[in-house]
């Protein structure tokens, strides 16, 4: 596997800047998740590290080497797209076994076989081998657009929202398959979305971009605890992070030029001394089984907060809230750290 880096990379198109200056490096063996809504340059990163797409401005390096005037075959880089990308008319073996019939790179049948059976055990469908692409579900043929990744060990594999066509459950069944897939290859990894799920559960690090910057870039945990900006600290969490201002909560102190106070739903304590609580109603209750949502009316403001499965609140209810770790932005959303 081999390590990305992207040094000042500007990629426009007429006059639209899709990439401003983007600079990042995919560690080896990282499985690096870029965020952001639409628009906001993931895809358009993808494809200039793959080579479809000539950056403007910048570098692209993998392994160490600058590959920015490179083709993409030149690039040894493999792609995985949101639709399935697979030849109908042929039977799993002859899908995975396509892309190694390259004449770029002559294999023999037998090694061609060995790697096809090895990666329908890496992705437990060889009992699939000998269907027809057609007769496949929709998670069955999305393993199968993997594995035609995989099949080739590139140094790099891009995947460009592979999930985002299948239902709740099977993202989720193969968002667990695709990290154990990427742990035992040890492979780098550059996955798009604009799930923060995914983020949170798959990522060793993530890139949040907005507006064809890069906004922060770190392990999920530290960003989502500690981020950079109001644009970034609601890109990850769910429910969202509640924005607000400072004095929502009265008199509690806050940092000089702090303009907007952010609260994570479990940072929303109910109840509470008379001094710190202030008084809440609840508007909605949302029941997930595993947790409760509560929805609030707070001095003006909305916000939600998480409670015990089993609450007995209801919507009309009266209760305090207080503020646990608020985060505080300036004016321009940015961060302010006391």
């Amino acid at each position: 596997m081999a390590e990305v880096r992207l040094e000042g990379v500007t990629k426009r198109f007429g006059a639209d800047v899709a990439l401003d200056a983007v600079s990042l490096t995919v560690p080896d063996g990282a499985f690096v998740v870029l965020l952001g809504p639409t628009g906001a340059g993931k895809t358009t990163t993808l494809r200039v590290v793959a080579g479809l797409e000539r950056a403007d401005a910048g570098s692209v390096h993998i392994a160490g080497r600058d590959v920015s005037r490179e083709t993409p075959a030149q690039r040894d880089v493999a792609m995985v797209f949101q639709q399935y990308s697979l030849y109908p008319h042929l039977t799993v073996r002859e899908n995975l076994a396509f892309p190694l019939r390259s004449p770029l790179r002559p294999r023999s049948e037998a090694e061609i076989a060995r790697a096809v059976e090895n990666v329908a055990a890496l992705l437990r469908i060889p009992h699939k081998l000998d269907n027809k692409a057609t007769a496949l579900s929709g998670g069955e043929m999305q393993r199968v657009a993997i594995g035609r990744a995989l099949v080739r060990r590139p140094a790099v594999y891009l995947m460009d929202e592979p999930l985002s066509s299948l239902d709740a459950k099977l993202r989720a069944d193969l968002r667990v398959e695709l990290k154990r897939i990427q742990a035992e290859l040890g492979a780098t990894m550059l996955y798009v979305t604009h799930d923060q799920t995914e983020a949170m559960t798959m990522a060793t690090h993530v890139g949040v971009l907005e507006g064809g910057r890069l906004a922060q870039f770190g392990p999920p945990r530290a960003i989502y605890a500690d981020p950079d900006s109001v644009a970034v600290a609601a890109r990850l969490g769910a429910p969202r992070i509640n924005l607000a201002p400072v004095d929502l909560f009265g008199a509690a102190p806050h940092p000089a030029g702090a303009v907007t106070m952010g609260l994570r739903p479990e940072h929303i304590a109910l109840g509470g001394d008379a001094v710190a609580a202030t008084p809440a109603r609840v508007t909605r209750v949302e029941h997930l089984g595993d947790q409760t949502r509560l929805h609030l009316r707070v001095n003006g403001h909305d916000l939600v907060t998480l409670t015990a499965p089993h609450t007995r609140a209801k919507a009309g209810d009266a209760l305090t809230v207080a503020a646990r770790a608020p985060l505080f932005f300036d004016g321009a959303g940015r961060r302010i750290r006391s």
